[in-house]
């Protein structure tokens, strides 16, 4: 069974405990004790029990009470070395520092434990080599003004936790509540392994002969997470969970279920697919150079939509959004639209600035086909990541009011369920959480991850498959990652349109290929003092050189390349578009 273990989710999660080492057929342990942040607070609530009879009333707690909720669990089950079976010498040990209680955890036994500073700011109330260990740590990071995991040097703290582990075994879990640090024996004497596991899943169960963990018994929450643990745990349920070893000596700092840090250079590989790879916590990178920024590129673009009926179509009126914008950055060189029927023609700009051709047709036709080819020229904005002051901008960010009401449009999310809100608020808040408040990194974690995490299934969703819907099951098309995307964004208050057009992929990738041959959806948010800027979140990139932009609006309906209205005929219909993108400038 595992004897020490971390739980470390991406937002809330109330799990139950099942001690099974208690039952009347085990040989019980010297004790146990579970820490936890409730309501994810630097205060830390801590159940422990020393010598714990069968059927204890603390273990029945944490199996059944549905207040044991937070995103950060660690549980320690003793088999006593050092001390008597005390609250005193129970795991784990919390100490209060930087305005936040730490706790830690200890796997393995020391034969020559830290020596005791008489001076040092934190000394131990039992008798355990732990509890020393963990005294001179936070003793070593007051002295350095380290209030939080996140500002020390972690290489510096790995290399204390290697020379304490020259007295013997020590595989070690510390946290400060926002962060969990796990350090692996470095004489391999154990093991301390990492497992994550995504959504979507019916029922999350982990365990052992010993100790079951079910995160989905007082209901499902599409959470991500990310186990480490002393001795791998088995699936019960139907979440994918594959253990890697943390490599001894090393360490591996985790945050609402995303690795931070690891000093390892990669973990073992595990089982092939996108859900079973370790999830690492994506920033913003550092801002390019100008040899590293794209030049200007020049595109083709043929665009073919066929339209066919069983029977003929007496009159009908189309709209068709075809022509790519012209702004500062995106210069049209060539635009022709051939309609193949004739019809009453004329062009207009939107409400959202888009250019737009409204065909009315007035004799009959069974099929119709549409082509628009462009040459367009696409210059890379170079400005706002030159710019210093962007990446200050925090979330939540004050609009001054004019502002506010000329976004107005984009502000307000989808119209769901409240509980689909409140859930979706929820997941949106994490990021902030984790990048800090900073609107950039957060903006660029949430595109990261709905291309890391979310499957792109084509024919899985529909015109009306909601953000939640895509969240639930992760998976989806362009349409509905960008629509994910916005939502999450105006959650936190950021304004968020739709941007449909096309993408060049290149001959590079062939699995993207089918993006190429058709139109391509992704987001735009608009950023202070910078103006509107292009997120895919399918692709998982920032809008730059390789996006040919042809409509904005406040969703797909605003931006529907081609819509019609039949008045009279028609039937049973079908639809062929192809899309053909070339760059002019690239032997490619």
């Amino acid at each position: 069974m595992p004897n020490l273990l971390a739980l470390s989710f991406e937002g809330p999660v109330a799990p139950s405990f099942d001690l099974r080492c208690l039952d009347a057929e085990h040989d019980r342990p010297d004790g146990w004790g579970l820490a936890y942040y409730p309501g994810s607070e630097p205060s830390a609530s801590v159940l422990k029990e020393p010598a714990p009879p069968q059927g204890s009333i603390r273990s029945e707690l944490v199996k059944a009470w549905e207040h044991l909720e937070a995103s950060l669990f660690v549980l320690h089950v003793r088999h006593a070395r050092w001390g008597a079976n005390t609250d005193a010498n129970t795991q784990p040990f919390v100490r209060t520092h930087g305005g936040r209680d730490w706790i830690c955890g200890h796997a393995g036994s020391l034969e020559r434990p830290p020596l005791l500073n008489p001076n040092a700011r934190f000394e131990p109330v039992g008798a355990t080599d732990t509890e020393r260990v963990f005294c001179e740590l936070m003793s070593r990071f007051a002295d350095r003004a380290w209030r939080t995991l996140a500002q020390c040097d972690l290489e510096t703290v790995r290399g204390w936790l290697q020379e304490f582990n020259e007295g013997g075994s020590l595989s070690f879990l510390l946290s400060d509540g926002l962060d969990v640090l796990a350090y692996a024996d470095k004489h391999g004497d154990g093991t301390m392994s990492i497992a994550s596991f995504a959504p979507p899943y019916q029922r999350a169960v982990f365990g052992d002969h010993d100790v079951e963990i079910d995160l989905t018994r007082r209901g499902a929450k599409p959470r991500r997470g990310v186990i480490l643990t002393s001795s791998p745990l088995e699936n019960v349920g139907d979440a994918l969970l594959v253990h890697r070893r943390i490599a001894p000596g090393h360490i591996v700092v985790v945050r609402e279920g995303y690795v931070r840090f690891r000093s390892q250079p990669s973990l073992p590989e595990g089982e092939s697919g996108r859900r079973d790879s370790i999830p690492i916590w994506p920033i913003a990178r550092p801002v390019p150079s100008r040899a590293d920024l794209d030049d200007t590129h020049r595109y083709r673009v043929t665009h073919r939509t066929v339209y066919r009926y069983d029977r003929p179509v007496e009159r009908s009126t189309h709209l068709f959004r075809l022509s790519p914008i012209v702004d500062r950055l995106q210069h049209v060189e060539k635009h022709a639209l051939t309609v193949s029927v004739p019809g009453e023609t004329y062009d207009f700009d939107d409400a959202f600035g888009n250019r737009c051709r409204r065909v009315t047709f007035g004799q009959p036709w069974r099929e119709l086909v549409v082509e628009a080819e462009t040459i367009v020229r696409i210059e890379d904005d170079r400005t706002w990541r030159q710019r210093p002051h962007h990446m200050r901008a925090q979330v939540p960010h004050v609009w001054l009011p004019w502002q506010s009401q000329a976004l107005q449009p984009f502000l307000p999310p989808t119209e769901l369920h409240e509980t689909e809100l409140l859930e979706l608020r929820e997941y949106a808040d994490g990021f902030v959480r984790r990048s800090g408040g900073d609107l950039i990194e957060t903006l660029v974690a949430i595109n990261a991850t709905i291309f890391q995490e979310y499957a792109y299934v084509p024919g899985s969703t529909n015109l009306a498959t909601t953000p939640f819907d895509v969240y639930a099951n992760r998976r989806g098309v362009c349409q509905d990652f960008a629509n994910l995307f916005i939502c999450l964004a105006r959650l936190l208050g950021v304004p968020a349109r739709y941007a449909c057009g096309y993408v060049w992929v290149g001959p590079q990738d062939p699995a993207r290929a089918a993006m190429a041959q058709a139109s391509h959806a992704w987001a735009e948010v608009y950023l202070p003092d910078v103006g509107w800027k292009g997120f895919d979140p399918t692709n998982g990139t920032q809008v730059r050189t390789e996006h040919i932009r042809v409509a904005v609006g406040r969703h797909y309906r605003d931006t529907a390349p081609t819509a019609g209205t039949l008045f009279l005929g028609g039937g049973r219909e079908t639809l062929e578009v192809h899309v053909h993108t070339t760059r002019l400038d690239s032997d490619d």
